[in-house]
């Protein structure tokens, strides 16, 4: 299957800023990219790319001042198959986990995994261990809480959105992996490219929030939003919780003036020159209405995937200094 996928964010500067952007695919992302999967600018601007901890591909701008476009334009093959469902995966007990996994059994910025234990062990300590304990968990708070861009901020964290039954799909997954935490499950967040393949169509692209569990010796993906297995996720980012892996974070001011997103499908057969001929111009994909999802935050917070999110601006709105943008 071959799935083209990109974006387009115009911003504004009152004067030279700072950013990290973590807006390219994943450094283990599985698949073939086909065409040059990196940040490109207009007007050009120097760009440098690093490896965070958790190997998101960051690149390093600083945006002038007056008008920027950030742009990426790629194709991907993949598999085409869903999401894999492993109900005999097992979960192992917390001595038996390897070492890497453990950082994701604590609690970290927006995943409180200590104050929802009781909670967590009153609502999922009869179920059975591993694949259907993680299930449970996924059922109950695609059932709990209720999706909407308007319920999205900054400061959202797992236990807030336990209390208030809202949020935007980072707030999903970050209560899914807070309870997964409270169980002794390692769990961990991503987001990424998720476009209306084998689904109804949604509306206008937006990036996605999803999360990874660690059972029977691997990481096994889980949508809290959509709660059902889904064809063509292209993963961008991972981490501890949104604050580990928002998509922009700025060191000054800027205003978000457009933001379009495209994760489409390719229909029948093409091969690699006619998709990169294909790749000389940027599809007219439909933008949001206004900034994204939910995606910004300030300091260690962030927007929609993390917080203020970009729902709770208005297109044209400054952003405030040292910003971290996300999913919603």
């Amino acid at each position: 299957m071959l799935i083209r996928f990109g974006f387009e964010i115009s911003i504004a500067c009152n004067a030279p800023v700072p950013m990290l952007l973590a807006l390219s695919t994943h450094s283990q992302f599985a698949g073939r990219l086909i065409g040059v999967d990196r940040v490109r600018t207009v007007p050009e601007i120097p760009t440098e790319e690093y490896l965070d901890v958790y190997g998101n591909r960051i690149t390093r701008i600083v945006a002038p001042a007056g008008e920027l476009t950030l742009w990426s334009d790629c194709v991907a093959e993949v598999d085409g198959v869903a999401d894999p469902v492993v109900p005999q995966a097992r979960q192992f007990a917390v001595e038996e986990l390897p070492s890497p996994t453990l950082t994701f059994l604590t609690a970290s910025r927006y995943c409180e995994s200590d104050e929802l234990s009781g909670i967590a062990w009153q609502l999922f300590g009869g179920t059975q261990p591993g694949w259907p304990r993680v299930q449970a968990i996924c059922d109950f708070v695609h059932e709990h809480a209720t999706f909407g861009y308007q319920f999205g901020r900054p400061t959202k964290s797992a236990h807030d959105v336990y209390q208030e039954r809202t949020g935007v799909c980072r707030d999903f997954a970050h209560l899914a992996v807070a309870l997964c935490r409270a169980m002794n499950i390692p769990a961990r967040y991503a987001s990424g490219y998720l476009g209306d393949i084998g689904v109804p169509p949604s509306g206008p692209g937006d990036f996605c929030a999803w999360f990874e569990v660690f059972l029977e010796g691997q990481w096994y993906t889980f949508d809290a939003r959509y709660n059902i297995p889904r064809i063509g996720r292209i993963l961008m980012v991972r981490g501890s919780d949104a604050a580990d892996v928002a998509m922009m974070t700025s060191f000054g001011d800027y205003a978000l003036t457009g933001f379009r997103i495209w994760a489409d499908e390719i229909a029948g057969q093409a091969c690699d020159a006619d998709i990169l001929a294909s790749l000389e111009t940027r599809p007219d994909a439909a933008a949001l209405i206004g900034p994204s999802s939910g995606r910004l935050a300030h300091g260690q917070s962030l927007f929609g995937e993390t917080p203020m999110a970009a729902d709770d601006l208005s297109p044209t709105e400054a952003v405030s200094s040292r910003i971290l943008e996300s999913v919603g």
